[in-house]
């Protein structure tokens, strides 16, 4: 009886500290899950812009498309249910869509398109270079590229390890400065190889990167180590786009910041300045990384805005 009583006690202790060991992994997922799911709505029904149809009306181009879809979950389409990732719903309306968008998506106007997906959930900035293919593409072909990356390099691993480059959570302005330049070389890097595997020319769709805090930068709010220093590196990133698409007329700058904004966290307080009256709704999955449905469809919306005003026939 006393063996007994033993081993089973020794059991219970085990169990007990791998409850702990796991419970401690396993906490910060559990906040943020607790806090996005049960007080942020998310809403129904359209999200985001509108589409202007009539650029749908004519083929933009018969020459052979490629789309090519790199960088992170974002364009991994992490979080959506099946079809309802931005790609997906570029190339192809799934049912139940906006009836408003019949006929706006890519398959309709380039005849000829091509879809190759390389992008890769929880991927960082430094994967780019395996994203790309080597292989070029014959001179006939038209390169039509989506891209978010980034982001993973500044929310990565929410701080329970020391910041690095590829994992900046929790940075000092200072400490950012010696990584700052080493993300535009990334990605000029990324433009020269595109325009090897597309000697026929291309258009890259850069995405910023939004923040789910909507510009408060209280990350702690959701059970997250604050970070004193995280807005304004975010900030610096998303210059640092916005300057890569300045130096590149083949780029054409997506402004997801500028479309999430008073769709995160604080989506429900209508005292914040990005509050919208006609849409309080929570847009990211219970990741906080990655859209939800409704966040991918005014995604899409935006992806055909900015495509169909570069490749749309002008009247």
């Amino acid at each position: 009886m006393i063996a007994k009583t033993t081993v089973r006690s020794r059991v219970i202790k085990r169990l007990a500290i791998w409850a702990v060991i796991l419970a401690t992994l396993g906490l910060i997922p559990w906040l943020v899950y607790q806090r996005l799911m049960f007080e942020l709505p998310i809403g129904s029904g359209p999200a985001g812009p509108a589409v202007a149809s009539e650029r749908f009306a004519q083929p933009w181009s018969t020459r052979p498309v490629v789309l090519l879809a790199v960088g992170d979950s974002v364009t991994a389409g992490f979080g959506a249910t099946r079809g309802r990732s931005y790609v997906e719903l570029l190339i192809k309306q799934p049912a139940n869509d906006d009836p408003a968008l019949a006929g706006c998506t890519l398959t309709q106007v380039f005849p000829t398109l091509k879809v190759v997906r390389k992008a890769i959930s929880g991927s960082t900035s430094f994967a780019l270079p395996s994203q790309i293919p080597r292989t070029p593409y014959d001179a006939d072909t038209l390169g039509v590229v989506v891209m978010t990356s980034g982001g993973n390099d500044l929310l990565h691993d929410y701080g329970r390890s020391p910041p690095t480059e590829n994992a900046m959570y929790g940075a000092s302005w200072e400490q950012a400065q010696t990584w700052l330049p080493g993300y535009a070389a990334r990605l000029d890097d990324a433009v020269t190889r595109l325009g090897l595997l597309f000697p026929g020319g291309f258009h890259l769709f850069l995405a910023t990167i939004y923040d789910p805090t909507d510009g408060v930068g209280d990350i702690e709010r959701v059970g997250l180590p604050a970070w004193p220093d995280g807005l304004r590196i975010h900030a610096a990133y998303n210059d640092l786009i916005v300057s890569c698409a300045a130096k590149h007329p083949q780029i054409h700058l997506v402004d997801m910041h500028a479309l999430f904004l008073g769709h995160g966290i604080h989506c429900t307080e209508s005292g914040q300045p990005h509050y919208h009256a006609d849409d309080p709704y929570y847009w990211y999955f219970s990741n906080l990384e990655d859209p939800n449905n409704r966040g991918y469809d005014a995604l899409r919306r935006l992806f055909l805005n900015e495509m169909s005003a570069v490749f749309a026939p002008k009247k």
